[in-house]
């Protein structure tokens, strides 16, 4: 078996986070490593000899930019194994140029972002963080259940923007529940896709009057740049829960403060534009909004999964077998 030399291409504290012994000793099976083993800094004469022989890097959160020059640098490196989801960072045409193999990890990722936002949509069609906040301000008076809307999930419509790794995952997960339509909305996906899943592909125009819960699963990109606008707010039924665990930059901020602020709109919010929000945001202080500081994807040790999948990815590297996720230049397109 060939074991290639492999750099990890990550900051310190990501290293000791996803490579414990256990990691660490598969790593030492596939592949030879050198001294440095870590660098998020390619520009150190002892990490610029390292990577003069380096054939794979292993990528994770606080990589630097693979660009022309570090490429130079590293003239037999052929592939880029990201332990972590999004390789937008790091990888450029430059990479592609090359014909670098790049896989990702996202797949590994998704899986607890799926399953914070079905926990989401579970509570919001209880209205259960925002009575939750009522209860503490009317107290013995429980009459305040009944002003957050319908409290139950069966027969609802969940709408999906984003037929992605994470919302394919959801719909899986909430069909199991059969509590009611699930209509998703995304403009490059194959309808054939969509209905074997068990959902509906609509248009945004026609899902939002329908939606119960807006559920947020697309890439940042220029054309979903503030997708969820003031319009788009106001096309909502009332006491609708928008819950995003996407990219901030999909919902135009203000428009949101706006809608909260009279209380058309529940919010669940793990990603914010600008993230954190800045602390005069009205977002904070409404009771009919939940902010939490984007943890939806993988933390602690659930990061070690996506270590496994980078090391699963040198496996069938170095056994000449084909990648289970890899990154296109054109897939990139389309992706967070």
């Amino acid at each position: 078996m060939n074991r290639p030399e492999v750099l990890l291409a990550m900051s310190q504290d990501v290293a000791d986070l996803q490579f414990g012994p256990r990691e660490l000793e598969r790593l030492g099976r596939l592949a030879r490593v050198g001294n440095p083993l870590v660098a998020q800094d390619f520009s150190s004469a002892a990490v610029r000899r390292r990577l003069e022989s380096v054939e794979v890097l292993i990528t994770s959160w606080g990589c630097p930019p693979l660009d022309a020059d570090v490429l130079a640098a590293a003239p037999r490196l052929r592939a880029a194994l990201h332990a972590a989801g999004s390789v937008r960072s790091h990888v450029g045409d430059a990479v592609f140029d090359r014909d670098v193999l790049v896989t990702t990890a996202a797949h590994v990722n998704a899986e607890p972002v799926a399953q914070y936002t079905v926990a989401a949509i579970l509570w919001a069609f209880k209205k259960v963080p925002f009575l939750a906040a009522d209860a503490r301000r009317y107290r013995e008076d429980w009459g305040y259940r009944e002003r957050r809307g319908e409290l139950s999930g069966l027969g609802r419509t969940i709408v999906l923007v984003g037929f992605s790794r994470v919302g394919r995952r959801v719909v899986e997960l909430l069909r199991r529940l059969q509590l009611g339509r699930l209509l998703v909305v995304d403009p490059v996906v194959d309808p054939a896709l969509v209905r074997a899943a068990g959902a509906e592909l609509v248009s945004l125009a026609e899902a939002l009057p329908q939606a119960d819960v807006l559920s947020l699963h697309a890439p940042a990109l220029p054309e979903t740049h503030h997708l969820i606008g003031a319009a788009e707010l106001a096309a909502l039924p009332e006491h609708a829960t928008l819950v995003n665990t996407a990219r901030g930059s999909l919902v135009d901020t203000a428009a949101l403060e706006e809608a909260c602020a009279h209380g058309r709109v529940h919010a669940v919010l793990d990603v914010t534009d600008p993230e954190p929000l800045p602390a005069w945001s009205r977002l904070y202080d409404l009771p009919n909004v939940v902010i939490t500081p984007h943890v939806a994807g993988s933390l602690g040790s659930e990061t070690r999964l996506m270590a496994a999948a980078a090391l699963d990815e040198l496996e069938r590297y170095v056994s000449g077998q084909p990648p289970l996720e890899p990154v296109t230049r054109h897939g990139l397109t389309v992706q967070a």
